[in-house]
């Protein structure tokens, strides 16, 4: 088959007398690092002034998707200056004003996590119960999500996460663990929580 396109190809030349093939220097630019395509977030700020000032009952939480920070204010006053990582995909961390439904300190995923054997080792890890089936001998065992705090009742909520920059979840806020567990500490079951695009 190849053969017979080569000899294809040689005829054309001859019949419409084509000019050699050449082939252009490779100008593109090399390749870099990951590290370097993705954009470094500002590390976490706290307000250490405000703090005593912020308490469950003034506090509220906003958290801007196209910025991926969260700020968290009492009384109105920045208290929280944080990176975050939300769904990976728009829609999956849902724009709009929730209120805290639920505050669960060790908390674990439902849907995401491992399978396991018997002895609680892993098996197979990154799995959905939405696509993966287990395999025998084994059980679902959640993804950790320490420090979490509900805001949907079909399970988006702020916990302790990885951040590599942008977004990357599936569809939770993740912070990072001493940010997570101040903002856990000043909120309630009712605070405010708001999400813009």
């Amino acid at each position: 088959m190849i053969i017979s396109r080569m000899v294809g190809w040689l005829m054309l030349a001859v019949v419409f007398r084509l000019e050699p093939l050449v082939v252009a220097e490779d100008v593109r630019a090399p390749m870099r690092k990951a590290g370097e395509l993705i954009r470094k977030q500002e590390p976490a700020k706290v307000v250490k002034e405000v703090e005593e000032m912020v308490t469950p009952d003034n506090a509220s939480i906003v958290i801007s998707l196209g910025e991926q920070r969260l700020r968290m204010l009492g009384d109105g006053q920045l208290y929280i200056d944080s990176p975050v990582s939300t769904g990976k995909r728009a829609g999956m961390t849902p724009a709009g004003e929730f209120k805290v439904l639920e505050k669960d300190p060790n908390h674990r995923s439902n849907r995401y996590g491992a399978f396991v054997d018997e002895k609680g080792r892993t098996v197979r890890d990154g799995v959905s119960l939405r696509v993966d089936a287990a395999p025998s001998g084994t059980r679902f065992r959640g993804a950790p999500m320490k420090w979490f705090l509900r805001l949907t009742q079909d399970g988006v909520g702020l916990h302790v996460g990885v951040l590599p920059g942008y977004p990357a979840s599936h569809g939770c806020v993740r912070l990072p663990a001493e940010i997570a567990e101040l903002i856990y500490q000043r909120v309630k079951v009712g605070t405010v929580v708001t999400i813009e695009p």
